[in-house]
């Protein structure tokens, strides 16, 4: 199957997507360029964005359609140094693809807010985990969260490749971001459920182009 199969599909399943596909497969591509050069996902979004973004690090962090067992030869290092390992079930282990949601660290987060500034929580985590290589994905359905938006200000600063998911006119974020998914709907719900479908496409077409199994 072609990495790009899961983007046509969803096309065909999600017609309304179709002013969208350019900008789709970028991100896809964005993605795999990033991670071939060793480089992670950051993603982040407030509310549904927040269980959004980490919904798409669990599809990464994890196998999504495929099991990705740990290859022979890793797992047997891991054995040498850790004999251990076989009787906790290292079997199970499966391979990662780095992403990091940025609102999951509630004790930076929270101690950032109330110290320094809440628009900043996300711009100061890009800053500290962001390296020139990686892709910065910002969920607003407005485009216009002001912390996601500083986070994008900040990566894009870094020489990171910022990526922006919203609906309605796209807002702030569609004007900074290198590569912008506005989704046609205005209604935040109804953003949100092509929101989905659009973010199950990246990890499928990402996971289906590093596994091939």
């Amino acid at each position: 199957m072609s990495n790009m199969d899961f983007v046509t599909q969803l096309i065909w399943r999600y017609p309304v997507l179709k002013s969208n596909e350019k900008e789709i497969r970028l991100m896809c591509e964005a993605v795999i360029k990033s991670y071939e050069a060793g480089g992670k996902l950051l993603v982040c979004g407030n509310g549904g964005s927040c269980a959004d973004a980490e919904h798409i690090v669990g599809e990464l962090m994890k196998g999504f359609l495929k099991k990705r067992p740990i290859p022979a030869d890793k797992k047997a290092k891991m054995l040498e140094f850790v004999p251990e390992l076989s009787e906790l079930g290292i079997e199970k282990l499966q391979q990662g693809l780095p992403a990091i949601a940025l609102n999951s660290g509630a004790a930076l987060t929270t101690a950032f807010a109330n110290d320094c500034d809440p628009d900043l929580v996300y711009a100061q985590q890009v800053l500290g985990l962001g390296r020139r290589g990686d892709v910065f994905l910002g969920i607003s359905t407005s485009g216009n969260a002001k912390n996601v938006y500083a986070a994008a200000a900040v990566a894009k600063s870094l020489g990171i490749t910022t990526v922006a998911l919203s609906g309605k006119t796209g807002g702030k974020l569609k004007e900074i971001c290198d590569i912008s998914i506005v989704v046609d709907e205005d209604e935040t719900y109804m953003i949100q459920e092509l929101h989905l479908p659009v973010y199950h496409a990246l990890c499928a077409t990402v996971e289906e182009y590093f596994f091939k199994e």
